[in-house]
């Protein structure tokens, strides 16, 4: 229990895909302007992660890995087909975005519109794609490991860009100068709250 508690604060906070690793950076410019459109978004972002990390775990571990065939028999036993982890991970992505698409425009039209082309790109969002290769190369024993790995993940990418959102709609009311208005001040307000983040970094559990 511990150590799922351990991976899911550090998924959210030290290991943060925004802040840490700088992941997922265009949707995260692009839709931080407002906060409800932000959070609509970082919801989806969750839901996808939570399915789609886990379920690449159990991929990897029971077909792509070397030897992962072998309860098909022996003669599977020197199967490794990781040559396909990139292809066969951006499918189950792209699957998993596409559901959460016809959801969201059945469910919540309003948001639908106003999030536009982002939603279907969140299937070639960095961060996505990078939570399954972070949980292939950490190795999870088990897929709740996984699990909680992606929600964590999730969690994060959600605290990031809903933080910026309200930063950004407090924007409009402040003198910024002409340079620096629009993607010039985010930048500079991400790199502040990664350097914010990276106070984190001392959680041990």
């Amino acid at each position: 229990m511990e150590n799922l508690l351990n991976i899911f604060i550090k998924s959210i906070f030290v290991e943060n895909m925004v802040f840490a690793f700088f992941l997922g950076m265009c949707s995260f410019l692009a839709v931080s302007k407002s906060v409800k459109t932000a959070m609509g978004l970082g919801i989806a972002v969750v839901f996808v992660l939570v399915i789609t990390v886990p379920l690449n775990f159990m991929v990897e571990k029971y077909l792509l890995k070397k030897g992962a065939l072998i309860w098909l028999g022996e003669g599977f036993a020197d199967v490794d087909l990781s040559f396909l982890t990139f292809m066969i991970f951006i499918a189950f992505i792209a699957a998993m975005v596409q559901l959460v698409e016809m959801i969201v425009e059945k469910f919540t039209p309003a948001l639908y519109n106003s999030l536009g082309i982002f939603l279907p790109l969140i299937a070639v969002n960095c961060a996505i794609l990078g939570a399954s290769l972070f949980m292939q190369e950490r190795e999870y024993e088990n897929v709740l490991e996984a699990g909680v790995f992606g929600l964590g993940s999730g969690i994060g990418w959600l605290l990031a860009i809903v933080g910026i959102a309200a930063i950004r709609e407090k924007l409009k009311y402040s003198n910024v100068p002409d340079p620096l208005k629009g993607l010039g001040i985010t930048f500079i307000l991400t790199g502040l709250m990664a350097i914010a983040f990276m106070g984190f970094m001392g959680i041990t559990l």
